[in-house]
């Protein structure tokens, strides 16, 4: 089963025909990116490789938290892992995944400016 056409992208037809196990290997995609401490950790990645220490120190969450999430997160495919003497290094796997978390921020930016002007436009008529 494959996830994407020839050039590496869906066409709006092809994502209406995939099939439930496919849509279910998307929805478990964004099932891991839905909880706050998983994107927190990838955010700290952003910037490049970090070992458990650095990511604890970037996050300010405890040890056994980020243990679990990046190995959820490795599960996954979005972080992968590097021994470097005794040290674990963990990375973004594909870094089209800061493409996609930028494209989510841009529309919720739009979202919230849209929803920003109507709640003032009802203020003005509150007060008229």
């Amino acid at each position: 089963m494959t996830l994407h056409s020839n050039n590496g992208s869906l066409t709006a037809s092809e994502m209406t025909q995939l099939s439930p196990a496919a849509l279910g290997l998307i929805a478990e995609f964004f099932k891991v990116l839905s909880e706050v401490s998983r994107l927190q950790i990838v955010c700290s990645l952003k910037s490049g490789a970090k070992n458990v220490s650095e990511i604890i120190e970037a996050t300010e969450l405890g040890q056994a938290n980020v243990s679990k999430h990046l190995r959820i997160l490795t599960q996954a495919g979005i972080v992968s892992r590097e021994q470097r003497g005794v040290c674990v290094y963990y990375e973004i796997a594909n870094p089209i995944l800061f493409e996609l978390c930028e494209m989510v921020c841009d529309s919720l930016s739009i979202q919230i400016t849209q929803q920003s002007e109507q709640l003032e436009q009802l203020g003005k008529l509150r007060r008229a």
